[in-house]
């Protein structure tokens, strides 16, 4: 995901209760035109539009795209993007995400995208600017622990010389993660279990 280019927040008050304001934002998420090149997402309790990445955040999601597809090939799952993943009137647009091949088993409510209860594994990789960085490393960590999506993997450029972490074993009472495996650019990770088991990224994706 990219740089914040606007974000909506309603203002609450006490006779809103948060289920309500949650119908507000879908609502007005589900009613939105944007520019070509822009999109939306509901990330606890803000609407946030963003445009689209830089050439490296493009050379990072089509190598590891590339990596993935070739590691699921003759499964039962495929790597997804751009994409709408729903839950509970939240919706994220990962930057890739692992589904089922045929993306019909999971279809949310309003067949506006996938239910977040089929998508095993998310993937972003973390734009520059003080926004994006939290939202990628705190807040959309929350939301998919939220959502029990088993893996999210973050390869982050900003952190040191470069890090690339798998958060595992999500607790969606606390909204957390309570794996955390975090290495260095030139070390590999190895996806421990599920779907892409043995899955590596490596310097061949990371390299600049």
């Amino acid at each position: 995901m990219t740089a914040l280019a606007h974000e909506v927040t309603p203002v609450t008050t006490d006779d809103k209760p948060a289920a309500g304001l949650d119908e507000i934002l879908w609502q007005a998420w589900k009613a939105m035109e944007l520019p070509e090149g822009y999109q939306a997402e509901i990330i606890e309790a803000s609407i946030e539009v963003s445009p689209t990445g830089r050439r490296r955040h493009m050379v990072l999601i089509n190598r590891l795209r590339r990596a993935l597809e070739a590691h699921l090939e003759g499964h039962d799952y495929a790597v997804w993007h751009d994409g709408n993943v729903i839950h509970q009137r939240k919706c994220w647009i990962p930057d890739l995400f692992v589904a089922p091949d045929d993306p019909d088993e999971i279809p949310d409510e309003e067949d506006l995208g996938v239910d977040a209860a089929g998508v095993v594994m998310v993937v972003e990789v973390v734009s520059p600017g003080a926004r994006n960085v939290e939202r990628d490393r705190v807040r959309k960590r929350r939301e998919y622990a939220r959502a029990g999506i088993a893996l999210y993997v973050l390869i982050d450029d900003l952190d040191g010389e470069g890090t690339v972490s798998l958060l595992t074993v999500p607790d969606s009472k606390k909204a957390t993660y309570t794996e955390e495996h975090r290495v260095p650019y030139g070390t590999d990770a190895v996806i421990p279990d599920g779907a892409a088991k043995g899955f590596t990224i490596g310097e061949a994706i990371t390299r600049n």
